[in-house]
């Protein structure tokens, strides 16, 4: 199968004013094609979005009847003013239920991800401050606590929780289009790097992006789950809208490390999800502070309290400090999480610590309504 045979079988598909077809028209994006799946959008007018529905649709039958397509992505996406990115355009959303504030026993469902409680976003607003390590032992602690955990790897373009987890293998389909989650200590797993080999880029667009993203998150047989954790990508980009878009967030949590730079990109993470409203949990400041192995000397290697005075200046919670610690780093390097590998360590007990004050702020704040997005 090649991007010309996808293209001739999208010629059969009439425009959306039933005058030639969307590959003549120029409607269509590029096409990428990974292991069976395709991927790619159709250019209408924002504002017929809901009544083009049934054109995204016929596009992604005709590619599906193809000989060796497991899997069809095909988003809509809008035109927007020369020098700007396109921008979905998804059909007006419908009002969603709020999830219930609450432990375990709540009840209820979030919108859109049956079986899932809550979902929890770890960000960050730069690459390099530990964010996924934090992620993945984050989700193992709130398991610790007594949780039914799962965890989204959204960063599509540098998955890490294959590694992080020591899973390897392809995800099984469960039924029709819907995938198994992988699984490791415990808990459930989906990320772009159990469908891509860990050497090969993903050179995708926005709306691929946001393609991916929505497909992982819907399409997949998550079970109930009191918990999902969604390792986001850094920055204030497409994952981070969507994510806000797609489904009512029970809160954001932030990583930083203490250095001024670290925080000043942290700062721009959380009020992008107070923009979109959605609660930030609090603030985690990773690699913290080093202690010598040898001698006991503390060291501030990054600085030390700058995410605590950040959350005091900001008036929302300061969730703990984590050390920059060999066994941190070994641990996850190996694909043994220190949550997991050590239980009773001093390190486990401050990620625990951590889950506990963030599953009690998702209680205090509830979910909110997913809102609706213009993206410029």
């Amino acid at each position: 199968m090649t991007k010309d045979d996808v293209l001739n079988a999208l010629k059969r598909v009439k425009g959306p004013d039933l005058d030639g077809n969307i590959v003549e028209l120029g409607l269509v994006s590029e096409v990428v094609i990974a292991n069976r799946k395709v991927y790619f959008s159709i250019t209408v007018p924002p504002e017929r979005a809901e009544q083009l529905e049934p054109l995204r649709k016929a596009a992604e039958q005709v590619v599906s009847d193809l000989d060796g397509v497991d899997h069809v992505g095909v988003v809509l996406t809008a035109d927007a003013p020369t020098g700007q990115a396109a921008k979905p355009a998804a059909p007006a959303a419908t009002p969603k239920p709020k999830a219930p504030a609450g432990g375990p026993g709540g009840g209820g469902q979030s919108a859109g991800v049956p079986g899932v409680k809550h979902i929890i976003a770890v960000a960050s607003g730069k690459g390099g401050v530990g964010k996924s390590t934090t992620s993945v032992n984050l989700a193992l602690a709130l398991q610790a606590n007594g949780l039914k955990v799962g965890v989204l790897d959204a960063d599509i373009y540098g998955p890490s929780m294959p590694r992080l987890l020591g899973i390897s293998g392809r995800p099984q389909q469960a039924h029709g289009n819907v995938l198994s989650p992988m699984e490791g200590y415990g808990l459930k797993c989906m990320s772009m790097g159990f469908l891509v080999d860990e050497g090969t880029p993903v050179v995708w667009r926005g709306p691929m992006v946001i393609s991916a993203l929505t497909q992982m998150l819907r399409e997949v047989a998550w079970g109930e789950l009191d918990v999902l954790v969604v390792d986001m990508p850094p920055g204030t980009g497409d994952a981070q809208l969507t994510m806000a878009q797609q489904v009512p967030l029970a809160g954001a949590i932030i990583v930083s490390t203490p250095q001024d730079l670290a925080l000043i990109d942290a700062r721009k993470g959380l009020n992008m999800f107070r923009q979109v409203d959605v609660p930030v949990l609090g603030i985690i400041e990773n690699m913290s502070y080093f202690l010598c192995p040898s001698c006991g000397e503390r060291s501030n290697i990054f600085g030390h309290g700058g995410a605590k005075n950040e959350a005091d200046k900001l008036g929302i919670p300061f969730l703990g400090e984590i050390p920059l610690h060999m066994d941190i780093r070994e641990t996850s390097d190996a694909g043994q999480p220190v949550v997991a590998s050590a239980p009773n360590s001093e390190h486990t007990s401050i990620y625990r610590a951590i889950a506990e004050k963030a599953w009690s702020s998702i209680g205090s704040s509830g979910a909110k309504a997913a809102p609706s997005i213009n993206i410029q």
